[in-house]
């Protein structure tokens, strides 16, 4: 839905998955650290239907190109990617600034009854922008709302992922269980070697 303002869009926050997904897909850093800095890129049809469904009802086709994707995935990758909170809340206050992302009004449908109803939402100045702005949410919505330190990147090699852990025990290190087990085989091997150069 496009606002009457000309250029301004309505977003709210991004599901934290589709974050990840293209934060992951799109990124520079977790692509060269998987050795796909080459690779094509997922389809932009699928992400422009993910996003329809996930806080941007009217994303530019501008704001869909691999230059453009990559970066806004850069910017958000820093935030997972940050040495302590304080810069990460730094980054996602700067993210949001940037934006220019403010608090609005929209009149929804009630569902099974006639009438509108006022819905809390967000406005975003330049359509360019909604994608980073509904990023930029999703990640204030984690940092102040839930558990700041259950946003990283894989402490795995050669893997630089970002993830929002939800698991119960919240001890997540790694992006999948593939990069755990890889871990663990590692550390396996290497305990071996050293039991075999003690012998």
């Amino acid at each position: 839905m496009r606002e009457r303002y000309t250029g301004a869009v309505l977003v709210e926050p991004m599901s934290p998955d589709v974050l990840v997904w293209l934060v992951n897909e799109w990124g520079s850093v977790p692509r060269a650290a998987a050795g796909e800095a080459r690779a094509p890129y997922p389809d932009t049809d699928l992400l422009a239907a993910l996003l329809a469904g996930s806080g941007v009802r009217d994303c530019p086709p501008a704001a869909l190109t691999g230059p453009a994707l990559r970066q806004v995935a850069d910017q958000l990758h820093r935030v997972f990617a940050a040495a302590d909170l304080a810069e990460r809340v730094t980054l996602v206050a700067g993210l949001l600034a940037q934006t220019g992302v403010t608090p609005a009004l929209e009149l929804t449908d009630t569902g099974d009854r006639p009438g509108a109803r006022p819905g809390a939402t967000w406005r975003v100045p330049a359509a360019r922008d909604a994608l980073l702005a509904a990023a930029a949410l999703a990640l204030r919505d984690q940092l102040a709302g839930h558990d700041p330190d259950r946003v990283g990147v894989c402490s795995g090699r050669r893997c630089a992922d970002a993830f929002i852990d939800a698991s119960p025990a919240g001890q997540r290190r790694f992006c999948s269980v593939t990069c755990q087990n890889r871990a663990r085989i590692a550390a396996w091997r290497h305990r071996q070697n050293q039991q075999r150069q003690n012998s």
